[in-house]
């Protein structure tokens, strides 16, 4: 875990947002990371589908960046430990 500095803006957009939707600030945060991050990785998909692709790799045990990125090239991702 680490500390992220932000804007006071970006902070006060994460606040109203986390409030509207019943998450704290961080939870906001870091969906809103996610979503950015796997836009990047798949801008075909719109946020339907991405909302979509979160909820299976919740279901599957969580995000995983290597997957992620693996799924989106096409190559075979590595192997975390303790997963098989």
């Amino acid at each position: 875990m680490g500390i992220v500095k932000i804007s006071d803006l970006m902070h006060e957009n994460l606040r109203v947002a986390g409030n509207a939707l019943s998450r704290s600030i961080n939870a906001q945060a870091e969906h809103w990371m996610r979503v950015g991050m796997l836009t990047e990785l798949y801008p075909e998909l719109n946020h339907r589908e991405i909302c979509q692709l979160l909820i299976r790799a919740e279901l599957a045990g969580g995000l995983d960046i290597s997957v992620a990125a693996a799924a989106s090239s096409g190559k075979p991702a590595p192997s975390s430990p303790g997963q098989h």
